[in-house]
């Protein structure tokens, strides 16, 4: 969907709506909303098709011991503010960014093999889901919008020496690119998240999602 067909959609020019619409719908802001949305879920799937993934046959690990990763997402369980940086204009010579702010709930599942986030914001609703994979000693996650009802497809990794790297591939343009998605400078109430895009095979990336998140202080007091 363009943004000239969502202008174009009586159903979005309408006067009523919530209230960060103010009466007509800012283009700026369906820009935004559309953006984000296309950055998170990317490439979708039907749920069917998640639910296959989830119990698809294990991936056989390489030789030698791993290490058991069950636990390395437990820091990102809490309440969160984020503060976001969005590239407008991904894979271009591009510089142009904006900025947004969200809260994120997340929560475990499944004796800690799995995790739901809810991600709230003035242009975006939608969530995520993580998966464990015991027999690979792998973390899958899963993006929804809220507004599209699919997951996207899953980006796959792990954690080493306290930094988390999941990649993956979806379409962008038209064109399968490839996904990193990194967890860094991880603490007890803050840590980093960057998206980047690869067109090149994961020669070279490009961020164009790159997000900070601090603990909110209710969650900070009770822990």
């Amino acid at each position: 969907m363009t943004t000239e067909h969502t202008l174009e959609n009586p159903r979005l020019r309408r006067t009523e709506g919530p209230w960060f619409m103010r009466k007509t719908l800012n283009p700026t802001r369906i820009v935004k909303r559309l953006f984000l949305s296309s950055l998170l879920v990317g490439s979708l799937l039907p749920m069917s098709a998640l639910a296959q993934a989830v119990a698809a046959a294990p991936v056989q690990p390489p030789a030698g011991e791993l290490r058991d990763g069950q636990h390395d997402f437990d820091f990102n369980i809490g309440t969160w503010k984020i503060h976001t940086r969005l590239l407008l204009h991904p894979l271009t010579n591009s510089n142009d960014w904006v900025e947004l702010n969200e809260t994120v709930h997340i929560r475990k599942v499944w004796d800690g093999r799995a995790q739901l986030e809810e991600i709230e914001g003035e242009h975006f609703r939608g969530g995520a889901l993580l998966l464990y994979n015991p027999q690979a000693h792998q973390w899958s996650q899963y993006f929804v919008d809220s507004a599209v009802g699919v997951p996207s497809q899953p980006r796959t990794g792990e954690f080493k020496n306290g930094r988390g790297e999941l990649f993956g591939q979806q379409l962008f343009n038209g064109r399968t690119i490839s996904v990193r998605f990194v967890y860094s400078d991880i603490t007890p109430n803050s840590h980093h998240v960057e998206q980047a895009f690869s067109d090149d095979g994961g020669k070279t990336w490009q961020p164009n999602f790159v997000a900070t998140l601090m603990r909110e202080e209710e969650t900070i007091s009770h822990k």
